[in-house]
This record gives structure tokens, C-alpha cells and sequence, in this order.
């Protein structure tokens, strides 16, 4: 598996781009009509990298997120993991709960409730367009939400896949 992504070209780059992009709409189009307001995203940007390098380019080993994992299976085995900062949760949650959360420490269950939601209408509505494009059959788990520092929520994937690879 290692030698395959070293050996990608612009081609196979485009194509996961392509995928994400379909994928990240699916997705954003859900959190919209959640939110009932307007969601902008941006043409994602694929880059194989190892899992230092990713660490740092999100902001280094202690940057506070809420992580939340989902596994895949069926045709495709893996994991997804949404990586969110803490004003993408504090507008999503004001949005949702009409609450006042301003910091990771004012979440209560309900807001991880509701961001747990959240991330499975998002993480399905993009799957279900990668399967529809792919015609692959894409199963996705309840999703697991915690916060924590940015290392600590990336050594779950890299743990799990140390044996596959080191890139992300």
C-alpha cells in the first residue's frame, strides 16, 4: 500500500479530488438544510502526507478540535474522521440548540448528541454520493465524538494503520 501512494500521479490526485468534491457538496448541502442558512465550502486539496506532516500542517500536535470517527465498510474498509475547530462547533451548536457554547467545555450531552448527528447525516450524504458514482455498496458506523488535542486524535488512524502505511 505504501509504494501505491508514492506512485500516484496528477491523474489519481484529480480523481480523489473530484470524489471529494462530490462528496464535501453532498455533505455541505446536508449541513445547510440543517442549519437552514447558506454552507461555503472549498474545491478540497489532496496531499498524501505522512502523519507528522498533517499534525502540523493543522495546526500542530496541541491544537484543541473536536474529533469525530466514523469506521466504513462493506466495499470500502477504512475510517473518516471530521476535524473541527472549536468556532465551526460553537456556530453549528447556537444554530442547532439555540444554546450559548463558546468553548469545548460548555458542551453538554446534548451538544455532543447533536454533533454526533450532525456528523452522520454529513459523513452519509457523503458516502452515499461516492457509492452512487462508484457503485460501490459504503456502510458507515455511529459515529464517536470527543475532544482532544490534535495528536491525540490522529493517533487513533495512524495506530490502527501503522501496518498499512505511515501517509494519511
Amino acid at each position: 500500500m505504501e509504494n501505491y501512494y508514492n506512485n500516484m500521479d496528477d491523474m489519481h490526485i484529480d480523481a480523489l479530488r473530484e470524489i471529494g468534491n462530490i462528496g464535501s457538496g453532498n455533505a455541505a448541502t446536508a449541513l445547510s438544510s440543517m442549519l437552514n442558512r447558506p454552507i461555503d465550502i472549498k474545491v478540497p486539496i489532496v496531499k498524501i502526507l505522512d502523519y507528522s506532516e498533517v499534525v502540523e500542517a493543522l495546526g500542530g500536535p496541541e491544537t484543541p478540535l473536536m474529533g469525530v470517527l466514523l469506521t466504513m465498510s462493506g466495499d470500502v474498509d477504512g475510517m473518516m474522521m471530521f476535524l473541527q475547530d472549536k468556532d465551526f462547533v460553537h456556530i453549528t451548536l447556537n444554530e442547532l440548540l439555540q444554546g450559548s457554547f463558546e468553548q469545548f467545555l460548555d458542551i453538554d450531552e446534548m451538544g455532543y448528541s447533536a454533533i454526533q448527528e450532525v456528523a452522520n447525516i454529513m459523513a452519509s450524504s457523503y458516502v452515499n454520493a461516492v457509492g452512487v458514482m462508484t457503485n460501490l455498496q459504503i456502510y458507515t458506523s455511529v459515529p464517536s465524538v470527543t475532544v482532544d488535542m490534535l495528536g491525540s486524535l490522529l493517533s487513533v488512524p495512524s495506530i490502527y494503520y501503522a501496518d498499512i502505511s505511515d501517509k494519511i
